[in-house]
């Protein structure tokens, strides 16, 4: 017996499974990225990088006048592509470009600074010195992001020191490098999106995939497709939901066949009494006086109606249950298509063109195909045969051949082309001689199709006219 999974709890798995890949790879990436640049490590100390350039710049500028310290903060400049400041924490400047500071620096410049936080021992080594404390600000118009350090200038041991505040200032967030360094958080985001696809990739294809199965099938199904099933292998609720499909798909296929099987069987059943009411009629006919006989013509046509019904009738119910087991062979269009036309236009003055190659085959069952192609003709001439001549037409596309009945009539409204082959499904609502027959037509020319393993579809044209579409394999 298989046990069945639910998808929740697969889901709820496969996240696990991600975090815990996560949990695994996300420290390895931090001592990675800790031995191979110690100063950079992924916790973002930018600090200890400002904090040395700072006590690297105080010991360089001690003694020196403010020409000598315009030059060292010009050489740091261009070292890191930063442009450094260097202020009194009363707001005078002491080295740097003499361009005035937004307010908002200014003031953080003034403010009190807190004390330095403490700095742990690192393996057993002594404490570090405390590190100066740093402050961040953003300025706009233009967009500028700024780093400061508190720090004392000259020997505090002969005197008391200056205190000072270095400004570093940059266009760009990361400080080219110096405030922190992007590139490691960037491999961070790439590797952890690649471990997640990897992780998720193969258990959201095979979901999608069944998805796409079933949905595929069930618009087989609504076209009245039956034989289409659905790899029913997993044992989640999408599994179960497969089973169900081929199983409404099993159902569906019995009932329409018995519903097509027993409307042939009525329907041949009968064809008996109206031939012997048929044969009554004449007789009668030759025994009434004249002034009955008319009523006894239009019993007649009555039962000539019922009549053509009643073959219209057998004859989708036939092509509907033969479809799994015709066999189809070779046919040649445009012979087919002459004889049809010969049938079902010699009649009528409208002009029928057929523009099929002589080469053209087709794979289909010949009677059936005359028979839909018959039907499209017969309709194109009622509804559309004042509107100018029939075209039909055959193009070959690689292993499959179009044939296209084509009218210019004024087509059929919009929200109707969907139900056209419907069984007895009409446009008009009245069922008169004068309109034609039950709504079968188009249903039989569906279903002759189908049998011979093709499709169908129908459409209107701009700025008028209307084309019905049968799609075959050809027959190289």
């Amino acid at each position: 017996m298989r046990i069945r999974i639910s998808l929740f709890w697969k889901i709820l798995f496969w996240l696990g499974v991600n975090l815990v890949v996560l949990g695994i790879a996300l420290p390895v990436l931090f001592n990675l990225q800790f031995h191979l640049s110690p100063n950079a490590r992924l916790a973002g100390d930018y600090g200890d990088r400002i904090d040395a350039v700072a006590r690297l710049i105080a010991a360089e500028i001690e003694g020196k006048n403010q020409t000598e310290r315009d030059a060292v903060l010009q050489r740091y400049r261009d070292a890191y592509r930063v442009e450094f400041y260097l202020y009194t924490n009363t707001g005078m400047i002491l080295a740097g470009p003499v361009d005035p500071l937004p307010p908002k620096v200014m003031l953080e410049i003034k403010r009190p600074a807190p004390a330095p936080p403490p700095r742990p021992p690192r393996n057993g080594e002594p404490p570090p010195a405390p590190r100066h404390p740093i402050f961040t600000v953003t300025t706009a118009d233009p967009t500028r992001y700024w780093v400061g350090i508190r720090m004392p200038l000259g020997d505090p041991s002969q005197a008391p020191p200056v205190r000072a505040t270095l400004l570093a200032a940059s266009e760009s967030m990361s400080g080219h490098g110096l405030f922190f360094d992007p590139k490691p958080w960037a491999i961070i985001i790439v590797v952890v999106f690649g471990i997640s696809v990897l992780v998720w990739l193969p258990f959201v294809h095979g979901l999608t995939r069944s998805i796409r199965q079933m949905t595929a099938a069930t618009e087989e199904i609504a076209e009245e497709r039956f034989a289409v099933r659905v790899d029913q292998s997993r044992s989640d609720e999408l599994g179960r939901l497969s089973a169900a499909i081929n199983h409404l798909a099993a159902r569906l296929s019995g009932f329409v066949t018995g519903q097509k099987r027993f409307l042939g069987d009525i329907a041949h059943e009968l064809n008996s009494p109206l031939g012997r009411m048929q044969f009554a009629l004449g007789i009668l006919e030759q025994r009434v006086t004249p002034a009955d006989r008319d009523y006894v013509a239009d019993v007649q046509e009555e039962v000539q109606t019922m009549s053509r019904l009643v073959s219209e009738l057998l004859t989708f119910a036939k092509a509907g249950i033969r479809s799994a087991e015709l066999i189809l062979e070779p046919v040649s269009l445009h012979p087919l298509a002459v004889r049809t036309v010969a049938q079902e236009a010699a009649d009528t003055q409208t002009p029928v063109h057929i523009e099929i190659g002589d080469t053209v085959t087709v794979l289909a069952q010949p009677e059936l195909l005359a028979r839909a192609l018959g039907n499209l003709i017969r309709n194109a001439l009622r509804y559309a045969g004042a509107s100018g001549p029939i075209f039909i037409t055959a193009t070959q596309t690689g292993s499959q051949v179009r044939v296209v009945v084509r009218d210019n009539g004024p087509g059929v409204p919009e929200s109707e082309v969907g139900r056209l082959f419907d069984p007895f499904y009409r446009l008009e609502r009245d069922r008169a001689r004068q309109t034609g027959g039950a709504g079968l037509g188009l249903a039989i020319v569906k279903s002759c199709v189908e049998a011979c393993r093709g499709t169908v579809t129908a459409k209107n044209l701009s700025p008028f006219g209307f084309e019905v579409t049968i799609t075959l394999q050809a027959v190289k």
